[in-house]
C-alpha cells in the first residue's frame, strides 16, 4: 500500500480490519501462535510526507476538471481531508472567512457520513481564505447545487461524488508529466500544504490541530513537527533577550 501511494489513514483502516480477523482466528484456535506477533501497525514517517511548493501547488490547481480544482482548493486552503472536500456544501460557509466542516463522503459506502473522530452532527470550523470561498461560489454559480452540495455523482446527481473520480484524475495528472507534481507526492499532500502554510506563518499548532480535526495536539505534533524548522533557534533568541533584560 505504501508503494502505491496509499495514505496512512487507509493503511491503518485496512490493518485494523485484518488484525481483527486474524485475532479472532487466533482466539478460536485456528492459529497456535498469533499471526500478528512481531507485526507493527502502519507508522507515519515524516520523511515520506511530500509537500508541494507554492509554484507546484499552482500547477496542480490547473490539473483535472473544475471538480478536481475545487477539491485542490479546499484541501490546500482549508486543510480538509479528501472525503470532507467531496462533501463541500455552500451552506457551510457560515461567515466570509469561516467554513463549517459537517460531514464527509465515506469511501466504502459512497454516501455522506459523520466526520472522522466525531459523533453524528458534530462539526468543526476552519478558516476560509477568500480565494477558496470564491472557488466555492464560482463553482456553485456555474454548475448549481443539490441541497447545497456542489460535487455530485455524474451518473446520478442525487448521489454524492465517489472518491475514484478525483483519484483517477490525480493519477492521470501524475502520469502525464505535464503537471509539476513533486516526486512521491500523494493527493493528501494538499492537506499537508495547509498545515505547512499555517505553521510557517506562526499560527499556533493547537489551532492547526483543531482545524485539521485531529483527536489531540500530540497527533498534529507527531505529523507536522518537521514542518516547524528553526523553532528551537527562535526560542533561543527570545530567551536570550529575556536573559539580557
Amino acid at each position: 500500500m505504501e508503494r502505491n501511494g496509499v495514505g496512512l489513514a487507509a493503511q491503518t483502516n485496512a490493518f485494523i480490519r485484518l488484525k481483527t480477523i486474524l485475532s479472532d482466528a487466533h482466539r478460536l484456535g485456528l492459529y497456535e501462535d498469533s499471526p500478528l506477533k512481531g507485526v507493527r501497525p502502519p507508522q507515519y514517517d515524516p520523511a515520506r510526507a511530500v509537500i508541494p511548493s507554492v509554484p507546484q501547488l499552482q500547477s496542480i490547481r490547473t490539473a483535472g476538471d473544475d471538480g478536481f480544482r475545487l477539491v485542490a482548493e479546499l484541501m490546500s486552503g482549508c486543510g480538509l481531508r479528501n472525503g470532507e472536500a467531496y462533501a463541500v456544501n455552500i451552506n457551510n460557509i457560515v461567515a466570509d472567512d469561516v467554513y463549517r466542516v459537517r460531514e464527509q463522503v465515506n469511501q466504502a459506502t459512497k454516501s455522506y457520513a459523520r466526520l472522522k473522530h466525531r459523533k453524528a452532527n458534530e462539526y468543526r470550523n476552519v478558516p476560509l481564505p477568500a480565494r477558496t470561498r470564491h472557488a466555492i461560489e464560482r463553482y456553485a454559480d456555474t454548475y448549481g447545487t443539490v441541497d447545497g452540495y456542489l460535487l455530485r455523482n455524474p451518473k446520478d446527481i442525487t448521489l454524492a461524488m465517489p472518491h475514484h473520480i478525483i483519484t483517477t484524475q490525480w493519477r492521470k495528472a501524475k502520469a502525464s508529466g505535464l503537471v509539476d507534481i513533486p516526486e512521491g507526492m500523494v493527493l493528501y499532500g494538499l492537506r499537508h500544504f495547509f498545515a505547512s502554510n499555517c505553521l510557517s506563518n506562526g499560527i499556533p499548532i493547537t489551532d492547526v490541530a483543531e482545524w485539521m480535526g485531529h483527536r489531540n495536539v500530540q497527533i498534529t505534533f507527531t505529523f507536522y513537527r518537521h514542518l516547524m524548522p528553526g523553532s528551537i533557534s527562535r526560542a533561543a533568541e527570545l530567551l536570550d533577550l529575556g536573559l539580557a533584560a
